[in-house]
């Protein structure tokens, strides 16, 4: 796949996570996609969300624990099929208190779909 072609995969996929369209989102991903997600139970990846089905219920929760989501000053990496994708995302907790945090994906390209990403955020505690 060209560096083209993959920005533009990237660039959809960033969209639809902006806009919260589930479906655009679930349209740039493979069938055995899999999202080891930065917070979860199972060590040492956090959460493993894998193929559509569980992406699907994964985004739904998320909408439920996390309000008013906006991604900012994201930029992407290509090399080959592989994406280093970095962002800024702010919020609301489920409690309603503001959040702010920086963050960074790795992500795997095959046949013209994201087969696998990998997220970290910055934890902030106080």
């Amino acid at each position: 796949m060209s560096d083209a072609a993959t920005n533009d995969l990237m660039t959809r996929f960033g969209q639809a996570f902006m806009k919260g369209d589930v479906e655009a989102i679930v349209a740039c991903v493979t069938d055995d996609f899999e999202w080891r997600q930065a917070v979860g139970p199972e060590a040492p990846w956090g959460r493993i969300v894998k193929g559509k089905d569980a992406l699907r219920a994964a985004l739904a929760e998320r909408d439920v624990t996390m309000a008013k989501l906006r991604f900012s000053e994201t930029k992407v990496a290509i090399n080959g099929d592989q994406v280093v994708g970095t962002f800024r995302i702010s919020g609301e907790t489920q409690d309603g208190r503001p959040g702010d945090w920086r963050g960074c994906d790795l992500y795997e390209i095959r046949d013209g779909k994201i087969a696998y990403k990998d997220s970290y955020w910055k934890q902030i505690v106080s």
